[in-house]
């Protein structure tokens, strides 16, 4: 499932690409996805020019001029792609486009169908995926501090408290590798062992992996490709994860894999405690 760095990385291609254009035509060829589309989908977004597009967790949110939104989660294996609307022919599992009167048209393709798309009205302010959803890893909400007291609330692995949703939003198995390596923090150690001291590498560990991950464009390990359909290349950079038994870049020890809550931690476990 594409992270906040693919997200976010999406949202750029979006901003590049459909910022301040107008939907002039909107063409949805299913249902839905994991839930269906609204009965008005199509007649509400049509006619009405982007005017801002922005990153909630792993949420991407279209803002109209009207102050209505278009919200998108890409699921497992969603894409949001831009195409010349005169050539292009919708495959199987192109499920929505939006067509703009620069004569392009975005298309969003999801193969598992697990992604989701909705629209939230003018003046609306809730939303049932985004009202409990935690504080953006990069907000100044952030500190060390708050990181510290938050864990000390709770008695879960690291690798579990980092994943949570309703504590940082965005960060997914493989972020949450490479900023517990990059912090010398063992996966399995619990949250309320973690000291302000170490809260104070964390932080900044997380923004440097998650800024040098968007930077390479996200982690194309499976069905994830920017909007202009290239991969991205920060699964190049790996420092933990995938890598078990290869020689930790910074002791060599070999690196280990752990099952956490049926999901794969990777961890150097000389350099982490």
């Amino acid at each position: 499932m594409p992270e906040l760095p693919e997200v976010e990385t999406v949202c750029r291609g979006l901003r590049k690409s459909a910022l301040g254009r107008t939907i002039e035509k909107t063409v949805l060829h299913r249902a839905g996805l994991r839930f269906p589309f609204p009965a008005n989908f199509a007649k509400d977004v049509t006619g009405h020019k982007i005017a801002r597009i922005d990153r909630r967790s792993k949420y991407i949110l279209m803002g109209l001029e009207n102050d209505g939104k278009i919200l998108i989660h890409l699921g497992m294996s969603g894409r949001l792609i831009f195409t010349d609307d005169n050539d292009y022919v919708p495959t199987k599992h192109d499920h929505a486009q939006f067509f703009f009167d620069n004569g392009t048209a975005l298309l969003f393709n999801d193969i598992r169908r697990f992604g989701v798309m909705d629209y939230l009205t003018p003046g609306q302010t809730k939303h049932k995926l985004l009202d409990d959803i935690g504080l953006d890893p990069f907000s100044d909400w952030v500190t060390p501090q708050w990181l510290f007291e938050a864990l000390q609330k709770r008695r879960v692995s690291m690798k579990n408290a980092l994943m949570d949703q309703n504590l940082l939003a965005g960060l997914g198995n493989i972020y949450v590798s490479e900023s517990l390596f990059t912090a010398r923090i063992w996966p399995e150690r619990l949250s309320n062992t973690v000291t302000l001291a170490e809260a104070k590498k964390l932080v900044p560990a997380i923004r440097k992996v998650l800024t040098a991950a968007i930077d390479a464009g996200g982690s194309s390990l499976r069905d994830y490709v920017q909007t202009d359909g290239e991969l991205g290349f920060f699964q190049d950079k790996f420092q933990v994860y995938g890598r078990t038994g290869k020689p930790c870049i910074r002791c060599k020890t070999p690196i280990e894999k752990i099952v956490q809550a049926g999901r794969a931690s990777f961890a150097c476990p000389k350099c982490q405690k």
